[in-house]
């Protein structure tokens, strides 16, 4: 079995609002989790080239909707974690709290 790849912060973020979005994580819905969730919205680019990234590297599985009128004829593309992708947020979060034990950070009560 091969390594996990290692997660950027930017690449977390995006898998764990597509987590948090479930089967209607597409770019607007994503770009809106993060906004919301961070108080940062990323720019298309930036997401898609970190949609593509995360594709490439086995972490985010995508589909092709059905076209809509709505949206001109245009199909969304809908994203979703892989098992992979879910191991990798899990390895990255377990590292945080592990760097986070013991840190006493001003005005944040530790529970």
């Amino acid at each position: 079995m091969s390594a996990l790849p290692t997660l950027g912060e930017f690449e977390q973020i995006v898998l764990l609002a597509i987590m948090r979005l479930g089967d209607d994580a597409y770019g607007v819905t994503i770009r809106s989790e993060i906004a919301v969730c961070t108080g940062r919205e990323p720019s298309p680019g930036a997401l898609y080239t970190t949609l593509d990234r995360l594709e490439d590297k086995g972490l985010l599985k995508s589909r092709v909707g059905d076209p809509s009128p709505r949206r001109g004829g245009r199909a969304k593309r809908y994203f979703a974690v892989s098992a992979s992708g879910i191991k990798a947020v899990a390895r990255a979060q377990k590292a945080y709290r592990k760097l986070l034990e013991g840190v006493q950070l001003p005005g944040l009560a530790h529970a």
